[in-house]
């Protein structure tokens, strides 16, 4: 169990899920629920796919890097260095695979509402810095940029095969993620393992330096994975459907999923794994306390919180 929401003195609702706190050798430290059960790593897979992307010829910066494992909130600056990404090697948003859609973060969207726009982007969506990181890799080699997402193509044989090795688990048969891409399986075991692998591992270095020092490029700049890469020295990579990964600097992994696919309760969950082990120092507890116990409200006031229930087992 992650968490429970009460509202008004009662428990309104629980939650579900499972965490695994695994180091760089794949030894599990701590763990809570059944961290063996098949799921989709979604938006979680991003920094691995970023580095095979890298490791083909995207020839990203930093900052690009970040863009690249971000599922990003739409804000101006994200659409920016998506266009630069696309455009200094020749390409455009016409290239670009992903979905037309708008910004996920509700204050970019009301901003482009307000100045006149009618419909959705592919370059707002908020996977369209891994795309245009593909597309720069597939021109690169010389593959074919047409079907870039075809699991067959070059490139997505390469990140299938990487993402299988570092998790120590065969991310096949993969599904179709919201953004068109091939979607790979995982537990919370072996994504504990990727995350420590994220923090530890040298070819995997540049990743975690570009997300840990803009975390806000790889979200947004109120999010509660940005919070906690904020707080710690650590990568955090949230995923659809309730999953969320924080490599620290050294090689430890979390990796929390909720069931009930909320994104928030990956939060908590992860938030409490930290305070847990003693991995949470006290000022960085107290800037996640927004994110630890969010407030539930009624009325236009707090009537209630969303608390951590978290027990874990140690090795």
């Amino acid at each position: 169990m992650l968490a429970a929401s009460t509202r008004s003195g009662l428990v309104e609702t629980v939650h579900d899920g499972a965490v695994a706190v695994v180091g760089a050798d794949g030894e599990l430290i701590a763990w809570s629920g059944d961290i063996d059960r098949p799921f989709y790593l979604r938006s979680a897979a991003k920094p691995f796919q970023a580095a095979v992307a890298q490791k083909e010829g995207a020839m990203l910066r930093p900052s690009e890097l970040a863009i690249a494992s971000a599922s990003h909130d739409g804000d101006p600056v994200h659409v920016a260095m998506v266009h630069s990404i696309l455009v200094s090697v020749g390409l455009s948003e016409t290239n670009l695979g992903c979905p037309a859609d708008w910004p996920s973060g509700v204050s970019a969207k009301t901003a482009l509402l307000k100045a006149g726009n009618h419909g959705p982007r592919p370059i707002w969506h908020n996977c369209s810095g891994k795309h245009a990181a593909w597309l720069r890799a597939a021109q690169q080699q010389g593959w074919s940029l047409s079907d870039y997402l075809d699991p067959g193509h070059p490139l997505q044989r390469k990140i299938i095969s990487n993402v299988s090795q570092l998790g120590e688990y065969p991310v096949t048969p993969v599904g179709v993620d919201g953004c068109g891409a091939p979607v790979l399986r995982t537990t919370a075991r072996s994504m504990g393992l990727l995350f420590a692998r994220l923090g530890s591992l040298p070819e995997l270095r540049q990743v975690f330096m570009a997300m840990h020092r803009y975390p806000a490029l790889v979200s947004g700049s109120a999010n509660g994975d940005t919070a906690i890469a904020v707080a710690l020295h650590a990568a955090v990579k949230r995923g659809a459907q309730g999953c969320l990964g924080v490599a620290l600097d050294g090689g430890v992994g979390v990796a929390v999923k909720s069931w009930d696919g909320l994104g928030t309760i990956a939060e908590i969950g992860a938030i409490a794994t930290l305070d847990a082990l003693g991995l949470l120092p006290r000022t960085a507890a107290r800037s996640l306390e927004p994110f630890a116990r969010p407030p539930v409200r009624g009325g236009g006031r707090v009537v209630g919180e969303i608390e951590p229930l978290l027990v874990l087992r140690r090795s």
